[in-house]
């Protein structure tokens, strides 16, 4: 962000303040004291602003180092241990959440490839059976043909 843009942005921003701050019925001010809380208010965000920059240019040093290796996460069928801290899961999806992570971006932090699964292969088997049994995947009016072969006796009666 160039210097006058992160100005003007200041410069807004502590305006909106300062127009909300004044909009409370609860404060209690004179005129004579509004522009001195303005400038205040524009070097506090000023100063939060210039903060910011710095820190977004060092967040992206981070490396992260994963607690497992790739091959060791995905050794048993019935859990995937998080890179994270190590610990079993059924789905990662509810475990990548409470860290702020999406897959995609799970995927990028610990070099996975795209394929990487994100639920353990025996929970997603028994998914599977339970949708079909109740019928989910089939087309509309598809059902389960009955064994031909007609009524028994009906060949006889010819």
């Amino acid at each position: 962000m160039t210097e006058d843009n992160a100005d003007q942005g200041a410069v807004e921003l502590a305006t909106e303040l300062t127009i909300a701050w004044l909009g409370n019925p609860n404060t209690r001010t004179s005129a004579d004291e509004v522009p001195a809380f303005l400038g205040k208010m524009h070097d506090t965000v000023r100063a939060l602003l210039g903060a910011s920059d710095t820190a977004t240019e060092a967040a992206p040093a981070a490396e992260y180092t994963p607690a497992i290796s790739v091959r060791k996460s995905l050794a048993s069928k019935d859990h995937i241990l998080s890179m994270i801290d190590g610990k079993p899961y059924k789905t990662l999806r509810r475990h990548l959440a409470t860290h702020g992570l999406s897959p995609v971006e799970y995927r990028e932090r610990y070099g996975l490839k795209a394929d990487y699964p994100m639920v353990a292969e025996n929970y997603s088997e028994s998914r599977r059976a339970m949708a079909k049994k109740i019928g989910l995947g089939r087309k509309p009016g598809a059902r389960k043909a009955a064994p031909r072969g007609g009524r028994k006796g009906a060949a006889d009666a010819e």
